[in-house]
């Protein structure tokens, strides 16, 4: 079998797609395997790939088509919105943790 069969074609599309699953699997909201081997979010692999797009989009400004410049704005907010939810659910969990203050 050609080993190329299954390399998908490069697109913004795909270069959109694969950032904003980077950023996912950095904030665990993707994970491949055991519920308990869930690994910690790593806040700044997940911030690089969510600055990369939103770098991408300042220098793509005005050269993109409507489908294109919708899906990297909506990966944008997504993202953006997910990392501050996973961030105050990791803050709300170190607290929980380190109990009650005196």
């Amino acid at each position: 079998m050609d080993p190329n069969a299954f390399v998908p074609p490069a697109t913004f599309e795909f270069l959109v797609s694969s950032l904003r699953m980077q950023a996912e699997v950095q904030l665990g909201l993707l994970h491949f395997g055991d519920e308990k081997e869930r690994p910690e979010p790593n806040f700044p692999l997940a911030r690089h790939a969510i600055d990369t797009l939103a770098m991408l989009q300042e220098k793509t400004k005005g050269n993109l088509s409507w489908p294109e410049q919708r899906e990297l704005d909506n990966a944008l907010t997504e993202l953006r919105f997910r990392f501050v939810q996973v961030s105050d659910q990791a803050s709300a969990k170190t607290k929980g943790a380190a109990g009650p203050a005196e």
